[in-house]
């Protein structure tokens, strides 16, 4: 059988990595613009796994094909653009990997796995954990050990986060929200920054003990 795995960050590209040292049938798609009905029609993917995707996938492949997205948020909450960002900024510590069949509907397709994700630490450090969350959904689904169900309870969506989101209007936060703030958008996000006049001060990462806050950073 032939998988199509469709991403294009560097940890995804990882999972990849990782992923075709046992399945040599699954097959990278990078670029958003080769994801076309002749080019599916060509290769004939029996699933395609999306991990990591930020364009639109047009409803002839979700119609046509078995598309599997995975999203971290425990669905149906937290539907919609940058779960990582938008659950932490609330101070949510504990969410999930969510394996499920993409439909027409914003995250709304019935979840085939679960598994539970920590949001503590640096973005890599969830990135980790999610390389290892992903790897064990993706080998599950394709041996078929799952059980399809309908997404319950009430469901909350959130928009993708905008660059301009990024400035901090004043340092007038606690240390914590401060915290979460700047290691929630380091690499590959847009970073978090503060004005001052015609310059800005550029936060790249923080380190936070309870006690005292320390970054790293550089004024533009």
């Amino acid at each position: 059988m032939v998988y199509l795995f469709c991403a294009y960050r560097d940890w995804a590209i990882l999972l990849y990595q990782k992923l075709v040292k046992k399945h040599k049938d699954l097959i990278l798609l990078d670029n958003p613009k080769k994801l076309t009905s002749t080019y599916l029609k060509k290769i004939k993917p029996s699933l395609i796994f999306f991990p990591d995707w930020s364009w639109i996938i047009s409803k002839d492949i979700i119609k046509n094909y078995q598309c599997i997205c995975f999203h971290e948020s425990n669905l149906p909450k937290f539907r919609g653009g940058s779960p990582i960002q938008n659950q932490i900024i609330r101070g949510i510590k504990k969410t999930k990997t969510t394996a499920f069949i993409m439909n027409e509907k914003l995250d709304g397709g019935d979840i085939l796995l679960q598994r539970d994700l920590s949001l503590n630490g640096t973005l890599n450090e969830i990135f980790s954990r999610m390389i290892e969350n992903d790897y064990f959904l993706i080998n599950r689904i394709i041996e078929g050990k799952f059980r399809r169900r309908k997404q319950a309870g009430k469901s909350t969506t959130f928009k993708r986060r905008k660059p301009e989101e990024s400035e901090l209007e004043t340092l007038d936060y606690s240390k914590k929200y401060i915290y979460d703030f700047i290691r929630m958008l380091a690499d590959p996000y847009p970073h978090a920054y503060i004005k001052f006049g015609k310059k800005k001060i550029v936060f790249k990462d923080a380190k936070y003990d309870g006690k005292k806050l320390e970054f790293r950073g550089e004024i533009i």
